[in-house]
């Protein structure tokens, strides 16, 4: 595996084509589907500083080689804005090489700059990814209840 340097970086319009493909490669990998009316609004907000969703991608050698989409939010338990980090992927050729790890470490980076209170994110039960997700903090016990109303 290349291992040279991981680039974190905001996304720009002339991503669109890097971003969409890793999109896909994530979709398929949670078997999920996404109408493309939604992919293309997503697109629109990442570019959108008024938007509270804003992305973050991983570079390598010039390609873009994984994301991380996140919303911010207020809480009722916190004065500060939290952070859900939504959705994290790395193209499976570049997996192991720091990709992910980088991606979490530039959010907390963010965090501790902007002053937010929390960062949180949930996966599944299985995903491999959960390796590394723990080296980061343990998964607490609580059960997430989701009401499907639409999109």
């Amino acid at each position: 595996m290349n291992q040279s340097t991981i680039t974190l970086r905001a996304p720009t319009p002339r991503d669109e084509a890097a971003w969409r493909r890793l999109w896909r490669g994530y979709l398929d990998f949670y078997e999920a589907q996404v109408a493309d009316t939604v992919t293309d609004r997503t697109w629109v907000r990442l570019l959108d500083p008024a938007s509270p969703m804003f992305g973050r991608l991983a570079e390598r050698d010039g390609a873009v080689i994984g994301f991380s989409v996140s919303v911010l939010h207020e809480g009722s338990w916190t004065l500060s804005p939290i952070c859900y980090l939504e959705d994290l992927f790395v193209d499976p050729a570049h997996r192991g090489a720091g990709a992910g790890r980088a991606l979490i470490e530039d959010l907390i980076a963010l965090a501790r700059e902007n002053g937010w209170s929390r960062l949180y994110w949930h996966t599944r039960r299985d995903n491999p990814a959960r390796g590394l997700y723990d080296q980061f903090v343990q998964a607490d016990d609580f059960v997430r209840y989701r009401l499907m109303l639409g999109d």
